[in-house]
This record gives C-alpha cells, structure tokens and sequence, in this order.
C-alpha cells in the first residue's frame, strides 16, 4: 500500500497555473484515450467548482460507477486532498475511515480514484475514475495528469 508522504508530495508536484474548461476537456479526453486504448471499465468525471465538465462511461461501467465518484469526491472535498490519501491517512493512524471518520460511508469513500485539481495550491476541481482496484483509478488519474502538465 501507499505510504502517506508520496501521495501528498504527488498532490503537491501536479498543479497547475491555469485550468479552465478546456483543459478539462483535455484531461477527459486524455483520461477517456488511455481506458479506450486498455479496455478498461471506467466511468470518468471531471468537475470545476460545482459544475461537471467532463463525463464519460466506457463499455464495462455502469451507474454504480458514477455513484462512487460522487463518493470520491465528497472526501475530496471535505478533506481538499485525493481520496487515496485520506483513506492511507486514516490507515496510517490504525484508523478505518468507515468507522473512524463518523461520516456516512454512503456519502463519502476514502478509496483510490479522485484527485484534486489546483491551481497554485487553490482547490478549483476534482478529477476522478472509478471502475479498477482503487490504485489502479488513483494511478490512472496521476498518469493522465502528469501527461497534461508536460
């Protein structure tokens, strides 16, 4: 399993100094190439701010995959750091975040996948996939992403 520190510093390398519609667009489409190319299974969502900008299912997801991104990104969004690493924070303690967070495990999960978009240090989206194990997700983001940053 991960180890807190890396995930954090993966957060902190991938920024941006803009990101707008059209780079959602981008990353989507990047996203949505790479689970075409590989046959994965995946639903694909990338929001800014409130609105959704980016949606995407491949053969193989379903409407149980949307429903755990929403999931993804409540953690996301309550804690301003990628699901993967909230939930290894929590395991990190000897904690499990079901349990031990008090939050409704219907409306949060702390499982690989969902990914914080920020624009020098400021949280202005999320960007997340769910369909694989929870660090194949969390991997797939992170390799679209660092292809986006160049």
């Amino acid at each position: 399993m991960h180890t807190l520190t890396p995930l954090l510093e993966q957060e902190s390398a991938l920024q941006f100094d803009s990101f707008g519609h059209d780079a959602a667009w981008e990353l989507g489409s990047r996203l949505r190439a790479l689970a075409a190319e590989r046959s994965l299974p995946v639903a694909i969502v990338i929001m800014l701010g409130d609105q959704r900008v980016f949606h995407a299912g491949l053969a193989g997801a379903s409407a149980d995959n949307d429903a755990w991104i929403e999931r993804k990104f409540a953690v996301v969004r309550r804690y301003g750091h990628s699901s993967l690493a909230v939930g290894e924070e929590f395991r990190s303690r000897g904690l499990d975040f079901d349990r031990d967070s008090r939050l409704d495990p219907a409306v949060f999960a702390a499982h690989g996948g969902a990914f914080p978009l920020r624009v020098r240090g400021l949280v202005v989206g999320i960007v997340g996939v769910s369909g694989l194990p929870e660090l194949d997700d969390h991997a797939l983001v992170v390799e679209a992403l660092l292809a986006q940053r160049g």
